[in-house]
């Protein structure tokens, strides 16, 4: 899977040797020169692609930092590194409270960069994938009673053979009860529901 590193700077050789860094390695990068730029991207397309944003600090129309709070005002969330050769210790203290994953002075090492970069990009992705958890976790009370009973059974291990014993119903019941567990949740796989389960358990 390709990731987008946005770049942000309005000194173009910065943002060409940030695209020679970074497309060899496969990131999908965009380059912008201006925070005015950013938000008609983001207006036009409305999505965000998995990656980061490296950001300069001071750029012509709108800084870093506006840029940033604009970002967070519209609900954008998007890691943000933040590269620039003006900053400073309460600049960087600033930046990081109202949420950026770092602060980098230029020049910076490229392998820094990189780990950066990749850091912040599996940080948003583990982020995504706890809150599409918790989502599917909340589904749990679409189940009935019986059904909750015969999901905990499959997150347990257990056969559709040896829950219908347990429960003293037919294995046919049993089945039935699975599929009608697989539509509610939305699922397919006996990992996904076990999942599913164990996540609910985490949100009571």
């Amino acid at each position: 899977m390709s990731y987008t590193v946005y770049v942000v700077d309005d000194d173009e050789s910065v943002s060409k040797s940030l695209q020679w860094l970074l497309e060899p390695l496969g990131y999908t990068v965009i380059v912008f020169h201006n925070g005015l730029e950013v938000i008609n991207h983001f207006e036009k397309i409305g999505v965000v692609d998995i990656g980061c944003m490296i950001l300069d600090l001071r750029m012509p129309l709108m800084s870093g930092c506006e840029l940033q709070d604009e970002l967070n005002d519209r609900g954008i969330d998007l890691p943000i590194i933040f590269l620039s050769g003006h900053g400073d210790i309460p600049q960087a203290i600033s930046v990081i409270k109202s949420g950026a994953d770092d602060f980098l002075q230029k020049p910076v090492n490229d392998q820094i960069l990189l780990d950066k970069i990749n850091r912040s990009i599996r940080s948003r992705i583990d982020r995504l994938d706890r809150v599409q958890s918790q989502q599917k976790a909340s589904t749990i009370h679409l189940l009935t009673d019986r059904e909750t009973e015969i999901l905990r059974f499959v997150a347990e291990g257990l056969s559709s053979k040896e829950i219908a014993r347990s429960l003293e119903i037919s294995y046919k019941t049993v089945e039935v009860h699975r599929t009608n567990i697989r539509k509610k949740l939305n699922t397919k796989s006996v990992a996904e529901l076990t999942k599913i389960y164990f996540d609910s358990l985490k949100n009571d």
